[in-house]
């Protein structure tokens, strides 16, 4: 309980959440002037309703993701996607980019999970960028039905070597400076 605590109590302190609150309560103030009180309880309400779902979701891929994490080989991820892994892990995490389906509630416990496990930030660089900008299934469920082929191939052609340089430009960073590894606290 007591970690749980101080958990909260550095989050509440944290600049940055701070920040994000004094904004919405400004942007709040900006609704309540421009538009009144019902503009703001029907913002309240969409939050609310935003809320109890990510209250039930966070646990669940966060759970999801420490499973995956105890069931992930550590010497097979850091042979694979690991520091030495070399190009061949950048090809790899790009082309798991590329095929993860659903959006950063899968993504990102995912990336956590391989981070843990051993994969070096310059994969994990390349899986997010692949997946951010090269997506199949996004290209095939969204783009291409609302777009036609020509945009979608466009931008998956001009896009398609950009997470192998990024991984390999975070590569070059992380051996410059170590950021801490995230999700420990």
């Amino acid at each position: 309980m007591h970690k749980i605590l101080s958990a909260a109590v550095g989050i509440v302190a944290d600049r940055i959440f701070v920040g994000v609150t004094a904004a919405a309560a400004a942007a709040g103030a900006l609704l309540y002037h421009l538009q009144g009180g019902d503009a703001v309880a029907a913002a309240l309400h969409d939050d609310l309703n935003l809320f109890f779902v990510l209250a039930v979701f966070v646990p669940a891929v966060l759970l999801m993701s420490a499973v995956v994490e105890v069931m992930m080989p550590h010497g097979l991820v850091e042979r694979w996607i690991g520091a030495r892994s070399g190009l061949r892990g950048l090809v790899l995490a790009t082309l798991a980019g590329m095929f993860t389906p659903g959006g950063p509630f899968v993504a990102f416990p995912l990336v956590l999970a391989l981070l843990r496990a051993g994969a070096d930030y310059g994969a994990l660089v390349a899986y997010v960028t692949a997946w951010s900008l090269l997506s199949v299934f996004r290209m095939l469920v969204f783009e291409i039905p609302f777009t036609g082929i020509e945009l979608p191939a466009v931008r998956f052609v001009t896009c398609f070597f950009l997470p192998v340089l990024v991984g390999l430009i975070a590569r070059w960073l992380a051996r410059i400076w170590r950021p801490p590894v995230g999700g420990d606290g």
